[in-house]
């Protein structure tokens, strides 16, 4: 099978395309540009760098969050929109379960925290068992204090943690003086969001049957935008009813 692979959930923007277990191509950016600026001409490159036809595609990969909350939504849209277009299905990653392929096949626990500002992080918990990822923890909004006391408690018997994600250099120095269990980091070649690692695990989910169709993808979000945060709290200072928003809109912007 042949996919187009998106992520721009986080700080970098990252397309591949993936055939039959074979990277044939893959451009991540990290550098102060925003993705409605870097991710659809990132396609037409890898695209006509390697001749591949769009429409001969099986299937479109994307990070379907939680994340940036703009960046979900543009690489969600690009995504939804050639799926549309192509009349292709669309293959939904967890953006925390793709950045811990990035480790595939590492021991002990594999940790990716995305910050999520506030003091708190984006964060599951996985490992590799019989070449398989397996959830630990699911992803989900957590503190970093609270974090750091469930990695002290769970992890025994000299099992390691490995940390990647945009969440490390941020939260660092609070891992280093809190945790007493053994712990690494992640390179810089793997400590970031990749599309070839979404749509490596999206090859697997496709043969599982998870695909979906196009018109019903949207993206996961673990917390509220910052906007609708900030409107809930001059809601609540002013005495008026906080502003309904929809069930499930969580993400920072």
């Amino acid at each position: 099978m042949k996919l187009i692979a998106i992520d721009s959930s986080g700080q970098a923007a990252s397309v591949a395309i993936v055939e039959d277990g074979i990277t044939r191509a893959e451009y991540t950016v990290n550098f102060k540009k925003t993705h409605s600026q870097t991710l659809l001409p990132m396609l037409d490159e890898i695209t006509k760098m390697t001749e591949t036809d769009i429409r001969g595609i099986d299937a479109i990969a994307v990070a379907a969050g939680p994340g940036s909350f703009t960046g979900l939504r543009i690489g969600s849209a690009t995504a939804k929109g050639l799926g549309l277009a192509l009349e292709k299905p669309i293959v939904e990653v967890p953006t925390l379960a793709g950045l811990a392929f990035n480790l595939y096949g590492a021991a002990g626990l594999i940790c990716p925290i995305m910050d999520a500002r506030r003091q708190q992080v984006y964060n599951g918990i996985y490992r590799f068992a019989q070449g398989r990822l397996v959830t630990v923890r699911d992803q989900r909004p957590i503190a970093v204090t609270g974090l750091i006391a469930e990695l002290n408690e769970m992890v025994r018997d000299g099992e390691t943690v490995t940390f990647l994600g945009d969440g490390v250099p941020v939260y660092k120095e609070k891992l280093e003086k809190g945790l007493v269990v053994p712990h690494f980091y992640a390179p810089a070649n793997a400590s970031q969001q990749r599309a070839a690692s979404v749509g490596a695990l999206a090859e697997i989910f496709f043969a599982e049957g998870k695909a979906i169709p196009a018109e019903k993808h949207e993206p996961i979000y673990l917390r509220k935008s910052q906007a609708e945060r900030e409107r809930a709290e001059r809601d609540r200072a002013a005495g008026r009813p906080v502003g309904e928003t929809e069930d499930g809109e969580y993400a920072h912007t």
